[in-house]
């Protein structure tokens, strides 16, 4: 070949190469196609249809069967090339293969039916089973009936229809580095219901509420609606609030120098500037780790949050409602059940009662439970006062359990430590009446009550003493004669020891409602 034919056969190539692409591309494009959440080693949620969707070329007729049975469901592509069918799993059990027909045919293998959970939140929902105090239990994390799927962490402008994961078998490998309260969540149930468990573990640490709720729910309501602004606001000021941090940092590297010169004391660091964090962004992780869930099947959610929605505690108790009443109805599955963490015990213990956000945010959990079945696992006895990550994550998880196993599944179960129901004043002592006190009310540790405080018309809290009397609590001090108010573990990081016999602790608690610390604050 001479070099005139070289120069002229080189583009037929090239245009026989770049056809060829095109081809394989456009015929990429026609494929049937699945979200993440829907692929090999997945858990169909049992007892009821489970919808399965995707995504093909507009107009192209979808058939989809399950090995357990010989009929299909049939669908067509709408113009947007969306489509789903909802399929009826068999009773819990596998393994079992789904087959997605169109142009080109999709395998799931691998797949069972049983009990599937979303595990959401921020860090301590997100620490993994390697970093907790129980590390031996990874050595025995061998339970292929456990399906763990883990949401890739990422945010989004807009809604978002898929994601990036994918299904694992629970086994000592994977597991490690799956989250620890999800896992001990998911073994509990497996183990007492012995069916097959999928747990989506979708978390981000640092996130508050309003980035896992969707941005119409916060505008449309006036109390909400400061959650979208105070992040506009922050991210507006920010590059000058650098600039002033940038000429702090300098000046203090310029007295440092000096005094090393001069031998003077080096003064302190300017204290580290924190930068917007991406996942605070409101609705930011709802768009992105959260719709392209809907509308897989679950039983339910459990949720570990709060930390980062300290300093507005009074608005969370707006907030946090919303979001659990916006994940239903977007998922579309009515009231399914929502359980939570209240926060644990952190940070210094005080000498004396005094107001506190953390004590703040706590009530406001308790309030949530004023929406159709939820549940709230106390662990205010499980926290450490100098780790926001205290790494008991086992009982956790297991309280978690108990919630579900009795609220869920009908297990005859006491699922909860003793929660305030009413005061009656009596004198000098006022009378506290519980609910959930199960076998009877106790004092952790065997020694008196601690942790409650009692104040008068002044509104001046001392440390109280406090006695059970069969299914009651009788409170009061020496320097309160006239008693309004009582109230129990009211710090950061109480003291306290009121258990019921199943040694399930009580809830933090007020019986004022006296304006508090984070009132105003959105």
């Amino acid at each position: 070949m001479n070099y005139k034919q070289i120069c002229f056969s080189v583009p037929k190539v090239l245009i026989l190469s770049l056809g060829l692409v095109l081809v394989c591309a456009a015929g990429s494009f026609a494929d049937v196609r699945l979200p993440a959440v829907i692929s090999d080693n997945m858990v169909l949620q049992q007892g009821g249809t489970s919808p399965i969707w995707g995504w093909a070329e507009p107009g192209e007729k979808v058939r989809v069967s399950g090995s357990w049975q010989s009929r299909g469901w049939e669908t067509t592509a709408d113009k947007n090339g969306k489509w789903m069918v909802r399929i009826e799993p068999p009773k819990a059990g596998g393994p079992y293969n789904i087959t997605i027909e169109a142009k080109n045919t999709i395998t799931i293998s691998n797949v069972l039916v049983g009990e599937v959970w979303v595990c959401s939140g921020q860090s301590n929902m997100q620490f993994i089973l390697r970093s907790t105090r129980d590390k031996e239990e990874i050595k025995a994390a061998d339970y292929p009936e456990i399906r763990l799927f883990t949401v890739k962490q990422a945010i989004a402008e807009k809604p978002q229809d898929n994601c990036e994961g994918r299904w694992l078998v629970c086994n000592p490998q994977t597991a490690a580095h799956f989250s620890a309260v999800a896992y001990f969540f998911g073994q509990r149930l497996h183990k007492e219901l012995n069916v097959p468990v999928g747990l989506i573990h979708t978390s981000w640490g640092g996130s508050p509420a309003e980035a896992w709720t969707k941005k119409s729910v916060l505008e449309s309501d006036p109390q909400l609606k400061p959650f979208l602004t105070r992040h506009a606001d922050w991210l507006a000021k920010y590059p000058e609030i650098k600039r002033e941090y940038e000429q702090k940092i300098k000046k203090w590297k310029e007295a440092v120098a000096k005094a090393k010169v001069q031998g003077g004391k080096v003064p302190p660091k300017p204290r580290r500037l924190n930068g917007p964090r991406k996942q605070r962004k409101p609705a930011g992780l709802y768009n992105a780790m959260l719709v392209p869930l809907m509308p897989y099947r679950i039983a339910g959610v459990i949720w570990y949050q709060g930390e980062a929605n300290t300093g507005q505690a009074y608005a969370y108790r707006k907030l946090f409602p919303a979001m659990i009443q916006n994940w239903r109805n977007d998922w579309g599955q009515g009231d399914f059940p929502f359980f939570f963490v209240q926060l644990a015990n952190f940070k210094a213990i005080v000498p004396e009662p005094a107001e506190s956000a953390w004590a703040e945010l706590r009530e406001a959990q308790l309030m949530a439970l004023s929406l159709s079945n939820t549940g709230m696992a106390v662990i205010i006895d499980i926290g450490e006062a100098d780790n926001i990550h205290p790494k008991n994550k086992k009982d956790v998880g297991k309280r978690l359990g108990l919630l579900a196993l009795a609220k869920t599944y009908g297990k005859d179960l006491v699922y909860s430590g003793p929660i305030y129901k009413s005061m009656k004043i009596e004198g000098n002592k006022i009378i506290l009446h519980f609910e959930h006190i199960g076998g009877g009310l106790v004092a952790g540790g065997g020694g008196p009550l601690k942790g409650f405080a009692i104040a008068g018309a002044d509104r001046k809290f001392v440390w109280a003493d406090a006695k059970i009397d069969g299914d009651v609590v009788v409170v009061s001090s020496e320097r309160v004669a006239d008693p309004v108010a009582v109230r129990y573990a009211w710090a950061d990081n109480p003291v306290c020891n009121l258990y019921n016999s199943q040694g399930l602790p009580a809830s933090p608690f007020r019986t004022d409602d006296w304006p508090g610390k984070t009132m105003g604050k959105k």
